[in-house]
């Protein structure tokens, strides 16, 4: 098969093509977190604060949905517009997903695709294993003293980075 020379494509450095992305699609999030509600304010809010200040863009419900706005059709859009979505696993999400609230909505979506990171914070793998085998089954993190808080978010923002081809 041979092709004119209009048909022939070039193809833009990595780095342009983000930055079109980033043109055309300005609501664009390198990461979605999903997180129990019980930990907006606390373990969730921390991974946010570590993951912005390691570079990453990240869609995170209590900085995303504005007053009057319908917290599903928030979430729904954030997940499409996500490049990857991480789970913070906690006691809390645990429970939650046994409880098949909005973080276990978020969860069936985010299993859908090959783009979820667990991270599982104050908990296991095993516990996990127990509530979502699907999820349990994904590489993750487990943030602990020997990979604090800081040091997960610098991999998690790396791994989106190379996600997104920066």
């Amino acid at each position: 098969m041979s092709y004119s020379p209009t048909e022939w494509r070039t193809f833009e450095p990595v780095a342009r093509v983000a930055e079109v992305q980033a043109r055309t699609y300005p609501d664009r999030r390198d990461l979605f977190l999903c997180h129990a509600w019980d930990d907006r304010q606390g373990a969730a809010k921390d991974l946010y604060d570590q993951l912005t200040a390691s570079g990453a863009t990240v869609w995170f419900s209590e900085t995303e949905v504005g007053l009057g706005k319908s917290l599903l059709r928030e979430i729904d859009r954030g997940l499409a517009m996500s490049r990857v979505g991480i789970v913070l696993v906690t006691p809390a999400l645990l429970e939650s997903l046994k409880a098949q609230g909005v973080a276990d909505r978020e969860l069936s979506a985010l299993l859908a695709t090959d783009r979820v990171i667990p991270i599982a914070h104050g908990t296991t793998f095993d516990a996990l294993r127990e509530v979502s085998p699907l999820l349990a089954a994904r590489s993750g993190l487990t943030i602990c003293d020997s990979l604090p808080m800081p040091d997960a978010a610098k991999k998690i923002a790396a791994a989106a980075a190379a996600e997104s081809g920066d």
